[in-house]
């Protein structure tokens, strides 16, 4: 199938049926190699047409312009509904006031708000000190500040800094009361876990859509 379609020079999944609903996960390209490698495997899934593309943001904000980059020109030259990621990590509340007005104005209408990983040197999350403390509160800002589409994580087998297993669920709670539409997963192996976690957020009072996040096994 795949030299078929090669053959004639169409996308590898353009004979599908479109009737898959799904988003894919993109890293912002480091290098001009890199960057044509995405471009490349953008027009062989946009076929599919996803509900969405996610633009993921490095540890510490460490991928910040590539990410804007990289989403910007999705809005220029795709059909693709594009959401950048957007972390509460190294910057002030004014800081991501711009980045937010910048994807604003270049048409991006939905973020993934996310606490964010520290970077690599520090190993624990220490909030700017003019900034947002947690995924909740950047939920709240960035909805003040424009009507955005927003996705926050959650973790159904715990998120690994969480005093419990309650103590994570009222922090995804936070997080949706402040405005956000939906959740996305963090990965995971098991089923079972994911259909457990949707049990507990439903006792919670949690009732967005949960989306699965899942990463293909491509090696052992």
């Amino acid at each position: 199938m795949t030299a078929a379609l090669r053959s004639t020079g169409l996308p590898l999944f353009a004979g599908l049926p479109g009737d898959i609903s799904v988003s894919f996960e993109f890293f912002p390209p480091k290098t001009e190699k890199m960057e044509e490698q995405l471009w490349s495997a953008i027009t062989e899934l946009a076929p599919l047409a996803p509900s969405f593309v996610s633009v993921t943001y490095g540890a510490g904000g460490s991928t910040r312009e590539r990410t804007h980059a990289t989403v910007a020109r999705l809005v220029r030259e795709t059909d693709l509904v594009p959401a950048a990621h957007l972390t509460c990590v190294g910057a002030s509340k004014d800081e991501i006031a711009e980045i937010a007005d910048q994807y604003w104005e270049a048409g991006v209408r939905h973020i993934v708000a996310l606490r964010g990983d520290p970077p690599a040197q520090s190993g624990r999350f220490v909030a700017h000190p003019e900034g947002y403390g947690s995924a909740a509160e950047l939920v709240a800002g960035l909805k003040a500040r424009h009507d955005f589409d927003i996705s926050v994580a959650a973790y159904p087998e715990v998120h690994p800094e969480a005093l419990s297993t309650q103590a994570d669920l009222d922090n995804l709670k936070r997080k949706i009361d402040a405005g956000a539409s939906r959740a996305i997963t963090q990965f995971f192996f098991s089923t079972d876990a994911y259909f457990r976690f949707l049990d507990k957020v439903l006792a919670a009072g949690i009732t967005v859509p949960i989306l699965p996040g899942i990463m293909p096994v491509t090696s052992f």
